[in-house]
């Protein structure tokens, strides 16, 4: 593709992927994005993440101006998430982004302290700015954790009992009708705009088809009761492409104001150490504040910041 100021936008090819897209002279490149987590761009034949297909570049005289690296799952078809985007040319960069035939959220991944930092903050600002004005809204900026045992395991508080989820179809209904009753009232971003586009319903099947997406057993998964037998919610534990992860950490409407939230993560961390976790990744939006204390309670420190930013179809 070539638009009329003479900027290419085009994808990769596996020959020449890595060393054109890391080719590009951004020295803020390092400050924010995908770059924070110490894992470099490298293609599936390499052995890394990222497919040449899903990584478009912008170029200005057969110089790479804009780089844009979208990421799924190995048995994903379409990408979810977009993982990269840096540039030395803003305008490059909002034509790539427009041009880019693919549709996934936008992930900017921050160091914990980002707006204090000035030269952080604008490099943060800059691709806020030109995802905005490439058709991304922002969603929600949300804190990552990372638990290691160095952080200490948290003990059981002993309140409540865990069950694990029936199988077939009859434990399907089950997890669905427990999310149904969590997210009819949420803080959490991407729920809510499930349920703006489509009803309560849509947030609890996205939440399980997330749960059936990650290459972990279901056999992990746990509801949680009160020694009475009356419902609590569900914990899942569980593994990304990545590794060990709080899948899902929820508790129904009836149940809350009693701090049960930290129960479930405390299980859910214990569950994933006893299944071989060396560490185990997490995250919650910066406005669901009880969830935040649980973090901190159970020992798990704040490692990144993500701003989030979605697509709307076209």
């Amino acid at each position: 593709m070539t638009s009329p100021a003479s900027t290419v936008v085009r994808a990769l090819a596996e020959g020449e992927a890595r060393e054109l897209f890391t080719s590009l002279p951004d020295p803020t490149a390092s400050l924010v994005g995908r770059s924070l987590l110490g894992r470099p761009y490298t293609t599936v034949a390499e052995g890394g993440e990222y497919r040449p297909e899903w990584t478009w570049v912008a170029l200005r005289d057969g110089e790479v101006v804009a780089r844009a690296a979208f990421w799924g799952g190995p048995g994903d078809t379409e990408p979810i998430v977009l993982d990269w985007f840096d540039f030395t040319d803003r305008d490059a960069a909002v034509e790539l982004l427009r041009r880019v035939p693919l549709r996934a959220e936008y992930e900017l991944m921050l160091p914990p302290g980002w707006r204090g930092r000035e030269e952080v903050r604008a490099a943060a600002e800059a691709r806020i700015e030109a995802a905005g004005a490439a058709g991304y809204a922002f969603l929600v900026e949300r804190l990552r954790y990372l638990w290691t045992p160095e952080c200490g395991l948290p003990g059981r508080p002993g309140r409540l009992e865990f069950r694990p989820v029936p199988d077939g179809e009859a434990g399907d209904e089950e997890v669905l009708e427990v999310l149904r009753r969590i997210h009819s009232a949420t803080l959490d971003a991407h729920a809510l705009r499930a349920i703006a586009a489509g009803g309560v319903e849509r947030a609890a099947r996205e939440e399980l088809d997330f749960f059936r997406w990650c290459p972990s057993p279901r056999e992990w998964w746990r509801l949680a009761y009160t020694p009475r037998g009356e419902l609590v919610g569900l914990q899942v534990p569980a593994r990304n492409p990545s590794g060990p992860c709080v899948g899902f950490i929820g508790v129904v409407p009836g149940q809350r104001g009693r701090g049960y939230a930290y129960d479930l993560l405390v299980e859910c961390t214990r569950q994933l150490v006893a299944e071989g976790a060396g560490a185990i990744a997490a995250a919650t939006d910066v406005g669901n504040t009880p969830m935040a204390v649980h973090f901190a309670r159970a020992g798990y420190p704040v490692v990144q910041r993500r701003v989030c930013m979605g697509r709307a179809a076209s």
